[in-house]
């Protein structure tokens, strides 16, 4: 449905008197009611009988089930929330063409078009059961976020993050392809069923390790993806160079796609232990060889997590761009969800889901409210021809409490659930991951989780030091008998409903969290008893 509908708007948007009727604003709000509507019939999808094993769909390319589809709910919701909250010039006469600038325009369009098509590869991706169809949906997620990187072509710091994000993206592409390769070089098997099924029970060949080696290669792959430390260097510099409403999407929707993936295909290849140890008494050493691949591969992801949590909280201490702290800051999130994937137990999956679900609520909020504070301060431009109506620098942000105090509080919430701090949303997902790492053993690991969440706070309450500081501007109104007011122009209600919204289900999860955790804990006892 959702290939469908891209198909038609843009055939819509070739046909030269339709496209001179449609205003940005339209587009926009039509391509929203898309993603919802698509949401609506994967919900809709829920009640076929045969759902709950699954479904096989384009020749076995893709398997349709249960948690695929909810998860393509909160995809598709995402999606538009995101989509509908760019701030667009609500107040401008469209009909006269004297003030409508071309390069906004195409912007609008495109923007709308591209984030469509990244949503409809992410949900692609989850649904792939194949080695060709998952290559060619994270292709399509990607290629739609190096275009979107650039969209703003008049900014030279916005071509150069694409230009960064679309050679390491590529060389990330290369690395899952390698594994792809390898593993279809010693099985002869595309389908990753038959490769799961293959695993378990291959006795000790080369064939077992050229699997290992293929699936190492392509886990490695994902990781650059998701800018997980070592392999993070290009993140800060895209996401600080990229325009705020190009970064929300590009440390949301790939990620969540990606992990999802990386779950389902670890959760199915540790399904195959028990079978390898059950054999183990009958050929001696065969459970041991068969699963270095295994081990292989949990220690990598515990290794990327401990560096994750690691890199991401010491190296954004020195940091004074706000969009490059929050890029270290989404680096060690990844290390909390990347040690929950790790330990592989019902409790992490379930922290796992958990944690991915508050990051992605969390760090929408976040970037919304900077968007929002950014065409507050720059006097609400009308028109934004690239990231110039950003905001930058933490310094930028001092003395906003005693000019708005609502989009300042909204901030302050965020940071301090970003950093841990009960009774908010973050509080809980770090304490579920630790919780579940110290049940299985993983006490370095936990350890090292509670001291980097210590010191990473420093720096969330450096920005709320400097949200709060009195700035000698409004010293001097005050002094005067003035009270300086800001205006919202160009920020939609949407927008605003939005931050709201987020933002009182942060502050206010403790008082009903059961429908939130009985979810995930539905979606990790499918998955791990899948």
């Amino acid at each position: 449905m959702l290939f469908i509908s891209i198909l038609l708007l843009i055939m819509v948007m070739a046909i030269p008197s339709l496209k001179t009727q449609i205003s940005p604003i339209l587009f926009q709000r039509l391509s929203s009611i898309i993603l919802i509507y698509a949401g609506a019939l994967s919900l809709n999808a829920l009640y076929i009988q045969s759902i709950g094993s699954g479904i096989g769909i384009y020749s076995g390319l893709f398997h349709v089930t249960f948690i695929s589809q909810l998860l393509d709910i909160f995809i598709y919701i995402i999606g538009a929330a995101i989509l509908i909250a760019r701030p667009l010039p609500i107040f401008v006469n469209y009909t006269n063409s004297s003030i409508i600038e071309e390069n906004s325009y195409k912007n609008s369009i495109e923007y709308c078009l591209l984030i469509m098509f990244s949503t409809l590869g992410a949900s692609l991706l989850i649904s792939s059961s194949n080695l060709i169809s998952m290559y060619l949906s994270i292709e399509l997620q990607s290629f739609a976020i190096y275009i979107l990187s650039t969209l703003y072509r008049n900014s030279e710091s916005a071509t150069s993050a694409g230009l960064k994000y679309f050679l390491l993206g590529s060389l990330a592409s290369c690395f899952i392809l390698l594994g792809s390769g390898l593993i279809y070089t010693f099985t002869g098997l595309t389908n990753l069923e038959s490769i799961y099924n293959l695993i378990s029970v291959t006795g000790p060949s080369q064939i077992s390790q050229g699997i290992a080696l293929g699936f190492i290669f392509i886990f490695s792959g994902f990781l650059l993806k998701i800018a997980a430390a070592p392999l993070h260097n290009w993140a800060p510099d895209v996401y600080d160079e990229s325009p705020t409403i190009i970064t929300i999407w590009l440390t949301i929707m790939p990620k969540i796609s990606i992990l999802i993936f990386i779950l389902e295909i670890f959760t199915q290849i540790t399904s195959v232990n028990p079978i390898l140890e059950s054999l183990d008494s009958m050929v001696g050493g065969f459970a041991t060889y068969n699963t270095i691949g295994l081990n292989t591969i949990k220690n990598l992801l515990l290794i990327s997590s401990l560096f994750s949590l690691i890199i991401g909280t010491v190296v954004g201490l020195a940091q004074t761009k706000i969009k490059r702290l929050l890029a270290y800051s989404t680096i060690s999130h990844i290390g909390f969800i990347l040690l929950a994937l790790a330990i592989n137990s019902e409790q992490s999956i379930d922290s796992f889901i958990f944690y991915i679900i508050q990051y992605t609520l969390t760090n929408l909020n976040t970037f919304l409210i900077l968007l929002a504070i950014g065409y507050i301060i720059n006097n609400n431009t009308i028109f934004n021809k690239g990231s110039e109506k950003d905001i930058k620098y933490i310094s930028e942000l001092k003395g906003l409490f005693f000019s708005n105090p609502i989009l300042s509080i909204s901030l302050t919430i965020c940071l301090l659930s970003m950093a841990g701090t009960p009774p908010l949303l973050g509080f809980f997902s770090k304490q579920f991951v630790l919780y579940s790492a110290i049940e299985s053993g993983y006490y370095f690991m936990a350890i090292s989780g509670i001291l980097v969440s210590i010191i990473s706070a420093s720096y969330y309450l450096r920005i709320i030091r400097i949200l709060h500081t009195e700035t000698e501007l409004n010293k001097s109104l005050k002094a005067e008998g003035h009270n300086e007011t800001n205006t919202t122009v160009g920020i939609s209600n949407i927008h605003s409903l939005l931050i709201s919204s987020l933002t009182l289900l942060i502050l206010f999860f403790v008082l009903r969290p059961s429908i939130l955790l009985k979810s995930t804990q539905l979606l990790s006892l499918t998955l791990y008893s899948y």
